[in-house]
């Protein structure tokens, strides 16, 4: 049986879920049909536009099926796929972004920003339609996950909530925010910022800020403040 079959059953066979979630129990067409009600009644978004955006681009379909598979299998929740569908905020969140990203690689930045601002207020999440997100990603709970325009996101990476890849504001080139490559995990509240790299397989351990590149294979911690210097930038001086 197809996700998208399991998923009628499954809404079929508890209607208080469906009308809870409000979503329709009916016959899908295909994936792109069922993800497209199920983000409408998530976020008030049209369906037409996420309709169009994976019939006319079919590897997002790929991704998405890709993303929600991996979610269930790293999760300990029970339902597998299905419910990490339907439940799981941090797919919700990726799949929008996939529809958003595909929007702004398609020449349309303006459809792509207004979709992307949509979907995170829905979801409580400000993901850059051109930040580049990788096959596997495990957006674990979601809340508060923030990515930058020119974030890189490798294959089968784990990041838990309340997760920032953001810039310093002091970098000068094009490339300004974090790249974190395959397998890495970034645990929750993690700060990681400018254009560095976090290695394939590395951990963030969870609160720590990051402003320098991470190893392969190895793990950082910690967040301490320190006195470094005067602010070089100031918007309104305080009053003595």
């Amino acid at each position: 049986m197809t996700l998208v079959a399991e998923t009628e059953a499954l809404l079929h066979d508890n209607p208080e879920v469906a009308a809870m979630l409000g979503v329709e129990v009916r016959k899908y067409a295909d994936f792109a049909d069922l993800v497209a009600s199920l983000l409408a009644a998530f976020a008030g978004v049209r369906t037409d536009v996420i309709r169009r955006v994976y019939a006319e681009n079919p590897g997002i379909v790929a991704l998405s099926l890709q993303d929600i598979s991996e979610t269930a299998r790293r999760n300990f929740e029970p339902g597998g796929a299905v419910a990490s569908l339907l439940f799981a905020r941090g797919v919700h969140a990726v799949i929008a972004h996939r529809v958003a990203h595909q929007l702004w690689q398609n020449g349309d930045p303006v459809l792509a920003l207004a979709v992307s601002s949509t979907f995170g207020r829905a979801f409580s999440t400000d993901i850059h339609p051109a930040a580049q997100i990788g096959p596997g990603f495990w957006l674990d709970h979601g809340v508060g996950f923030v990515a930058g325009e020119t974030c890189v996101v490798g294959q089968d990476v784990s990041i838990w909530h309340s997760v920032t890849l953001g810039s310093t504001l002091s970098e000068s080139g094009p490339k300004r925010h974090p790249t974190v490559e395959d397998g890495a995990v970034i645990g929750a509240g993690a700060v990681v910022l400018g254009n560095i790299t976090v290695g394939a397989g590395a951990n963030v351990a969870a609160g720590a800020i990051v402003v320098t590149d991470v190893a392969p294979r190895t793990v950082v911690v910690g967040a301490k403040a320190r006195l470094v210097g005067a602010a070089q930038i100031s918007f309104r001086q305080p009053r003595e």
